[in-house]
């Protein structure tokens, strides 16, 4: 690690790492605990983290009767490159090393990590995709932003899905990536979005969670994500109620 931080950015590294740590320590002290079957499954969650049942903001959704709104344009920053590709059990998941990040409401959201769902938590006009993407962002007071990607099925393969599963880790294991893979890479050029307050997928639950949710999708071939969902299974929580929540687009 770099020693020579600019004071400021030293602070946010130090903070992120820190709420990063806390939030990676209680979902690794619950995850023995909860999965995706009948035993252990979303219905059963609440048993282990209350809010995953008491939430009114939980995630995912049913993205629908989006309002119209003067949302900024969403500002990624991403520089660096994938380094790990983790299969952590309930998910696959990839690290990155440089500078990459996202502007919200103004702030600085630092990216934390990359994971993926099979097939897709939120869904579009009642619509479920194969695939969905999940990069999940924290800013220096710990605050968590995660930008959704959909995938489509179809004939061709994703160029950056592929360079991404060419070695698939085994359950714990962790794998440095052979190629250069970019984050951008695996977001749409069109970065326009829906947006809506909500909460993390997995327990704990915790909300508070800004969720920026991909309009358009990428496209992967039906062999890489039957591969993908071999390996993780269904592992996609269902949508939770909406309540009095907006979806702003």
């Amino acid at each position: 690690m770099n020693t020579k931080l600019h004071p400021k950015k030293g602070q946010l590294i130090s903070t992120a790492f820190t709420a990063c740590f806390s939030i990676c320590l209680a979902g690794n002290a619950l995850a023995a605990t909860w999965g995706y079957t009948k035993h252990n499954g979303p219905d059963t969650w609440h048993n282990i983290a209350p809010m995953c049942k008491q939430g009114m903001n939980q995630s995912p959704i049913d993205i629908s009767e989006t309002i119209q709104s003067d949302l900024n344009p969403l500002e990624v920053r991403y520089q660096g490159k994938l380094t790990n590709f983790s299969n952590i059990g309930h998910t696959l998941q990839a690290s990155f090393v440089g500078n990459n990040s996202v502007s919200v409401d103004r702030e600085s959201f630092e990216l934390l990590q990359m994971h993926l769902h099979t097939p897709s938590e939120n869904l579009l006009n009642g619509k479920q995709y194969p695939l969905e993407a999940h990069f999940v962002h924290q800013n220096a007071e710990g605050a968590l932003a995660v930008i959704a990607v959909f995938y489509t099925s179809g004939r061709e393969a994703n160029e950056a899905l592929d360079r991404l599963i060419a070695i698939i880790p085994a359950a714990g294991e962790q794998i440095e990536m052979a190629t250069s893979i970019s984050p951008t890479d695996l977001l749409p050029k069109n970065k326009t979005f829906f947006r809506f307050n909500g909460s993390l997928t997995t327990p704990p639950c915790s909300e508070g969670v800004r969720w920026l949710v991909m309009k358009n999708q990428l496209a992967g071939s039906t062999a890489q994500i039957e591969r993908l969902q071999k390996v993780m299974g269904n592992n996609n929580r269902p949508v939770q109620p909406r309540n009095a929540r907006m979806v702003l687009h």
